[in-house]
């Protein structure tokens, strides 16, 4: 671990002053510092201790936060809209799929959190990182619509640490060649601050830093090419690069050599259960990149201090939200992957979520609550006092223990995070690099008293089933074959695997294309009865003949037609909407599905 003279050097170096006196604001303000591939499972939150002493120590951590896709131009439309991405269509980084153009011409630009935000009255500001195929020249084609004041970080240099090109306003782009990125953003977050303050408006503020994602540049070779013509090959991700100042750091630490790093043997299903063992050039070489991304973050864990001391110069720290939050989280050597992320396990889509403010108890851990990106616009609007949308697939956050325990105590605690995935996997650094298809997946996460479980299905359909509490690597796939799904020799959660399965993949089915309400009470859809609000109820033997019909074969269920690298129809397969019906049928008194058909 770091040294204790480095951390008291950097706490007593980052003390912040009693806050001056200063009219108190009715209406709260927000800063959300939003990093870019930060993960939970690689520890990298220990080495940041300003994050610790300002926002950890001083408010919530949510420890079972989800990025219901793993990359990020999907992640942030659904972060910005409150709508998962088979509901935003904005599904990849880069066009056909995804990026900005498709994020403006699916109508988004016009229709999104900062227009709303401001038609309820606050100012709002961005800085950093938006979308990404947002470029030197669409940036003004349209200009992200409804901010007050931005200063957007811009394709193709928004990941060249060290030749950033930033866009202020309607400005033209301007080049910052051989300057730290994170610093000249912080200091472009601190002058929005200070426009916002003065604007004597409540104000919502974005600080959107690219670390510790990896460093990339253009290389102009040519390479593989996806559906939209784009060449991969002209593309060079390396390790991410530290500030100057930072690069002595951390000399020796590597990767948490857990279970699932670089196991001796082959884990995961589809292409992940192919790779070989990582030699140890590779591990050495992955254990400094992983060093990089820890470095990288000093500068991040610097801006907080700022923005945070800011917050108190103004004398409205205490009328603000701070909130710390990653678009997806990464892996580095876990089930044998090269650094990236991309897949459904664990390390790529548990990110870190903490946030201090009014109202928000000190020092404390959430651990039995899953939230997940689709539930932050729901939240901020709670905090601000605007009524939600009735398109939200998310719900607000309970922030206080009250709210939790209220919660709690009516059975709606929220235990399952729906998580997709269409197109390509990309490994980064220097070995491996080559673009994995069939990467495209439905998986969901459940956890609750007794169970933390994780459900999968690939569009080769191949399935995956894991227990973390007793695996919680991802290591042994409980419906990998030989077993058979309707083998009873495998428990998950005290129940055959068989059994859990079943409920698991009718929850799947509601969620994979929900909308709104279904996507907050899944359940409900199952059991309109409103007698099933968990798994735990769901698992009540009195349902053994709904869910496992005719050994299961009695009903639909999640599958593709095949495997497509954006959200196409005809590719997904069954859907509750279409074909869910059967369920009803089933309901009524069981039967085959083929004989309702």
């Amino acid at each position: 671990m770091r040294s204790a003279e480095i951390i008291a050097a950097l706490l007593q170096a980052s003390a912040v002053a009693a806050p001056v006196s200063g009219p108190h604001r009715r209406q709260p303000n927000v800063v959300f510092i939003l990093t870019d591939d930060q993960d939970v499972h690689l520890a990298s939150l220990d080495y940041m201790p300003l994050v610790k002493k300002h926002l950890r120590n001083e408010g919530t951590s949510f420890s079972r936060h989800y990025a219901t896709t793993a990359v990020c131009c999907p992640s942030r439309v659904t972060l910005w809209t409150g709508r998962f991405a088979h509901n935003t269509n904005v599904t990849d980084v880069i066009p056909p799929y995804g990026g900005y153009p498709k994020f403006v011409a699916e109508g988004l630009n016009d229709n999104y959190f900062p227009v709303w935000l401001q038609e309820a009255g606050y100012s709002t500001w961005y800085t950093g990182k938006l979308f990404n195929a947002h470029t030197v020249e669409n940036y003004n084609s349209p200009a992200p619509g409804g901010f007050t004041g931005s200063d957007f970080l811009l394709d193709p240099h928004t990941y060249d640490y060290l030749n950033s090109t930033f866009q202020r306003n309607g400005e033209s782009p301007r080049s910052y060649e051989g300057q730290y990125s994170t610093d000249v953003l912080a200091e472009k977050a601190y002058g929005l601050l200070d426009e916002a303050v003065a604007a004597a408006k409540p104000f919502f503020l974005v600080a959107a830093p690219i670390a510790p994602h990896a460093n990339v540049v253009m290389t102009g070779k040519k390479g593989k090419k996806n559906a939209g013509g784009h060449d991969f090959g002209a593309i060079l991700f390396t390790e991410p690069v530290p500030a100057e100042r930072h690069r002595g750091l951390f000399k020796g630490e590597t990767v948490p050599r857990t279970g699932n790093f670089n196991p001796e043997q082959a884990s995961g299903a589809n292409w992940i259960h192919a790779l070989p063992q990582q030699n140890a050039t590779n591990v050495a070489y992955n254990d400094h990149f992983y060093r990089q991304r820890l470095r990288a973050l000093q500068a991040v864990d610097e801006l907080v201090a700022g923005l945070v001391q800011r917050l108190a110069d103004h004398g409205i720290l205490e009328d603000t939200y701070v909130v710390y939050s990653s678009d997806n989280g990464f892996h580095i050597g876990q089930h044998r992957l090269q650094p990236g992320k991309s897949c459904g396990y664990e390390e790529d889509v548990n990110v870190p979520l903490i946030v201090r403010g009014p109202g928000v108890e000190k020092n404390r851990t959430v651990d039995g609550l899953v939230t997940v990106h689709a539930d932050l616009a729901p939240t901020f609007f709670e905090w601000l006092g605007i009524e939600a949308r009735g398109d939200f697939d998310g719900a607000a956050i309970p922030v206080t223990r009250e709210r939790v325990e209220r919660e709690e105590g009516k059975g709606e605690r929220r235990e399952h995070a729906g998580i997709e995935y269409w197109g390509l996997a990309f490994g980064e650094g220097i070995y491996e690099r080559n673009p994995r298809g069939n990467n495209t997946y439905k998986a969901l996460r459940v956890s609750g008293p007794g169970y933390n479980l994780y459900y999968s299905v690939w569009c080769n359909n191949e399935h995956e089933l894991y227990d973390m509490n007793v695996d919680p690597g991802q290591l042994h796939n409980l419906l990998s074959p030989p077993s058979p799904l309707t083998s009873t020799s495998l428990l998950a959660a005290g129940h055959p695997v068989d059994k859990v399965a079943s409920r698991l993949d009718a929850l799947l089915l509601v969620l994979k294309t929900c909308k709104g309400e279904p996507c907050r009470r899944p359940w409900a859809q199952l059991h309109p009865a409103g007698d099933v609000k968990t798994l735990a109820d769901a698992l009540d033997e009195r349902f053994d003949g709904f869910y496992e019909a005719d050994g299961g074969s009695g009903r639909v269920r999640v599958e593709y037609a095949f495997c497509a690298d954006g959200f196409l129809k005809d590719a997904e397969g069954p859907t509750w909407e279409e074909d869910g019906r059967g369920y009803e049928y089933l309901r009524e008194g069981g039967g085959r599905w083929e004989d309702w058909v």
